[in-house]
């Protein structure tokens, strides 16, 4: 009896916290979404998995990046570079003893548009689960599509970033903003993560 309310605790707790999207987001800054660039081609499958293309993965994390993040309407623009790096979609199996879980391996760079760079010194490795609830208890590969897999793998992956940008305010201040506005603008070079750097005197929100 102890495990199993454990386990609908658990679950509760997960249920509320994907459901964070209808709270006022937390504040880091003057902020707001330009581009939101996803790219996938070089993403390779892990281990037994459904297999997603490289436009289905792009479309589900721009969808996820663009709800979570649109939600912020400051007054500066910062550009989110995401390279899709690997990934497992569970697959259908056991119960709990031998159905794996759901993976997504992914790389971050987040520019600042009107310095015109990168505000991240090196390029964020995020390995981001599935998390727990009535489904994905049992094994997502049992209960899920690849298409709900992977839209909760791009919503926690979302999630993950906004907490990382939250965790690094430092770099959000005016202070901050000020000293990256008085550098010189590097020449133009491919965006870490996704090999599409983006062009500040076009930059435009993705809402």
């Amino acid at each position: 009896m102890r495990s199993l309310l454990a386990v609908l605790a658990l679950t509760f707790l997960a249920a509320c916290a994907a459901d964070d999207l209808s709270q006022p987001p937390t504040d880091f800054g003057e902020f707001a979404l330009g581009y939101n660039i996803v790219v996938a081609k070089n993403a390779k499958p892990i281990g037994p998995s459904r297999t997603a293309t490289a436009e289905e993965w792009e479309t589900v994390l721009k969808e996820a990046i663009g709800a979570r993040f649109g939600r912020y309407d400051g007054d500066k623009l910062y550009h989110i570079g995401i390279g899709v790096d690997g990934y497992a979609l569970a697959v259908p199996g056991v119960p709990v003893v031998l159905s794996p879980k759901s993976v997504l391996a992914i790389t971050v760079d987040v520019w600042d548009d009107t310095a015109g760079r990168k505000i991240n010194a090196e390029p964020k490795t995020f390995t981001v689960f599935e998390r727990l609830s009535g489904e994905t208890v049992v094994g997502s590969g049992l209960t899920q599509t690849k298409e709900q897999q992977m839209a909760n793998l791009s919503a926690n992956a979302a999630r993950l970033i906004n907490n990382w940008l939250i965790e690094n305010g430092a770099w959000f201040t005016l202070e901050a903003v000020a000293a990256r506005a008085l550098l010189p603008k590097p020449d133009a070079a491919p965006l870490p993560a996704t090999e599409a750097a983006p062009a500040a005197s076009q930059a435009a929100p993705a809402n």
